[in-house]
């Protein structure tokens, strides 16, 4: 496991952002960006949507893969390898937290128990970016290189049709 990255995460969590933000915030510093919309916006996410349901750190690794490969508001489409990418990071995801915890819900991973929080939160969020880093990578995403705008020139290297 990546020592910076261990630290940044622990960082993120003492300063109160949950694991949503932290996935978030992960993404956008490999690209060397800050975007404190976006950061704001995966508040809905944390907790299980405030209610136990989906674990915010799936929720989020699926926001970081639609980060790379989504569609925005002046693309044609989402990118051709989205929905790889996304089926292989939230298969991995059920399957890791159905044998870990019991569940995908955050209520199944730490029952709104602050100690099993603590003790489960920061090695799920560090297993989670991993994961989600891999998947990008082995679908041809460079984590540090955020999707071109609409009309914008793409490699056509990076296009699995290519």
């Amino acid at each position: 496991m990546d020592t910076d990255v261990s630290f940044r995460v622990a960082e993120l969590l003492l300063a109160g952002f949950k694991c949503s933000h932290v996935l978030a915030m992960l993404a956008l510093e490999a690209q060397g960006r800050d975007d404190p919309d976006l950061v704001r916006a995966m508040s809905g996410l944390a907790v299980g949507m405030g209610q136990g349901f989906n674990c915010g750190a799936l929720a989020a690794g699926c926001c970081v893969i639609g980060l790379h490969a989504g569609r925005g508001p002046g693309d044609a489409a989402e990118d051709p390898r989205f929905a790889d990418a996304l089926d292989a990071f939230s298969g991995w995801f059920q399957a890791m937290a159905k044998e870990r915890y019991g569940g995908i819900d955050c209520a199944d991973i730490m029952k709104f128990d602050p100690v099993l929080k603590a003790e489960r939160c920061p090695g799920l969020i560090l297993d989670t970016w991993a994961r989600v880093a891999a998947i990008l990578t082995e679908h041809g995403f460079d984590l540090a290189a955020p999707r071109p705008a609409a009309g914008d020139p793409v490699d056509p290297s990076a296009d699995p049709a290519h």
